[in-house]
């Protein structure tokens, strides 16, 4: 079974991100433009912050790529941060740069602060928020850029949007995935609902001018991703198991739903399952209440997947805290943050599902090459049609 493996590397501050991806097959094309796309798309959105005009991300292909194709081998991605020049005293790796007085010990509620401070025995909170800042999820774009390439070659689109801001909800009657993520595409709030859009934008006003941040709800649709993807045999092979892991471990996420999610626990059977047609040689669902998945495999329906993201914890008008060493009461410090970020998480959302379904794609058709993968999924779905 092949297996499709990553690590990231890399603080906020630091010089640069650094991701290694093993798995991916020979022969894939590929080239930087198909990632710094996404990682101009995470890059934008009303309610960005600062930052977001210093940082032009964009991807280095160190090893696993050559002549505009993949090796088979392990593929090694470099985002510099161009930031890094202001922070190489504070955040050099070398024992004669060290700068007193400059240690941060007020921790942020919401945040990893307090404790990792605890956990990793630290005295200051900046080599805490360095590494669980959400600049990480850079790198996981990166990755899932090359993964939605690779499904992309396998006639799989993952498509990410914003379904809510700041308790403003877009319409849902708009239900070609297609139209909402093209709409989407083309809004500061990467939203599909231009009426909605509006109040969002003045939510994030409001919001910035009491120094406060708001969350919201992302959406991502998987449009042709085939018949039994996943497992039912055990546990850690369920997909949608494994898709919710990978939307929570986005940062600020605090709630994950699949279809109907919460609303099926609401309703009566008879409103919740979707019933089965067969005509012209395929199995088919009028409705997709189930979110494309089944006891734990895509059932051949689009793979909708939600996610909840809390507003950011970094705030202009701080909460109260404690000083970690004089245990005084303080004001939580302030970095330099975004008022909303959903619009960004919308992007890190779609690459995690993505690299979710490369990993599923080359378990199920795993091969060396795309071009066995390739056969492998053809003579799987010429199966499918003939049942």
């Amino acid at each position: 079974m092949n297996r499709l493996r990553y690590l990231t590397a890399g603080e906020s501050h630091g010089p640069s991100l650094t991701a290694i991806i093993e798995g991916m097959p020979a022969n894939l094309e590929l080239d930087e433009g198909c990632i710094n796309r996404d990682l101009g798309r995470r890059q934008q959105g009303y309610g960005r912050g600062g930052r977001m005009s210093i940082e032009k991300d964009r991807v280095n292909f160190l090893s696993g790529v050559r002549w505009g194709k993949t090796l088979g081998s392990p593929i090694t991605l470099s985002i510099r941060n161009r930031d890094w020049e202001n922070w190489d005293k504070r955040m050099s790796p070398l024992a004669e740069d060290f700068v007193e007085d400059i240690a941060i010990t007020h921790p942020r509620p919401g945040h990893a602060d307090l404790t990792g401070v605890i956990k990793y025995r630290q005295d200051d909170a900046r080599n805490v928020l360095e590494r669980s800042s959400a600049r990480e999820t850079a790198a996981r774009v990166a990755i899932g850029a090359l993964c939605k390439r690779f499904l992309d070659d396998l006639g799989i689109s993952v498509l990410g949007y914003v379904a809510e801001l700041g308790g403003v909800a877009a319409d849902a009657a708009l239900e070609d995935y297609r139209e909402r993520f093209a709409l989407s595409e083309e809004s500061p709030c990467r939203t599909f609902d231009a009426e909605a859009e509006q109040r969002m934008i003045e939510a994030i006003d409001q919001a910035k001018e009491n120094g406060d941040a708001l969350g919201g709800v992302v959406e991502v649709a998987v449009l042709g991703a085939p018949i039994g993807l996943g497992s039912y045999a055990q546990w850690d092979r369920r997909l949608d198991g494994r898709l919710a892991y990978a939307m929570m471990s986005i940062q600020a996420f605090k709630g994950v739903e699949v279809g109907l999610g919460f609303e099926a626990a609401r309703r009566p059977g008879s409103q919740v399952h979707d019933e089965i047609f067969h005509q012209g040689g395929e199995f088919f669902r009028k409705t997709n209440r189930a979110g494309g998945l089944e006891g734990g495999m895509t059932n051949g329906a689009p793979v909708v997947v939600r996610g909840a993201m809390k507003p950011i914890p970094t705030l202009y008008q701080p909460l109260q805290t404690v000083d970690f060493r004089s245990k005084s009461p303080y004001a939580a410090v302030v970095e330099r943050s975004d008022v909303c970020a959903v619009p960004a998480a919308a992007v890190v959302a779609e690459a995690v599902v993505a690299i979710e379904l490369a990993q599923a794609m080359l378990e199920k058709f795993g091969g060396d090459a795309m071009e066995e993968i390739k056969h492998n999924l053809q003579a799987y779905r010429h199966y499918v049609r003939g049942i």
